[in-house]
């Protein structure tokens, strides 16, 4: 198998588990009648089916690549989760964000 496809499965499945992130922190937002119904609605049901996916992807991923590769792609969360946020939910981005994304990814780039 070609090198780089699980590498980018597995960028792939931290874009992914950043997504159902955002999705969990939409969902805890909103008020809800029940206990119950704030475990078990609509977005917190895909948020978890998107993080199994991720997973799965993760666990594929894993056969082609050495483990002390995965907490450098793993790291990449944190630019997702920031520049998802502030596309999804609006949030602003401070200076210390935007100078820990580029330490981050300088960080990934290099290893990589």
């Amino acid at each position: 198998m070609n090198k780089s496809i699980p590498i980018i499965l597995l960028f792939t499945a931290v874009f992914i588990s950043s997504m159902s992130q955002i999705l969990l922190k939409k969902a805890a937002g909103k008020e809800y009648k029940s206990f119950i119904k704030s475990y078990l609605n609509i977005r917190v049901i895909c948020a978890y089916c998107i993080f199994f996916t991720a997973v799965l992807i993760d666990l594929y991923a894993f056969r082609f690549v050495p483990v002390s590769f995965v907490p450098v792609i793993e790291s990449s969360s944190y630019f997702f989760i920031i520049i998802l946020s502030r596309i999804i939910l609006h949030e602003k981005l401070t200076l210390k964000q935007i100078i820990g994304i580029v330490i981050i990814m300088c960080g990934v780039l290099l290893y990589v």
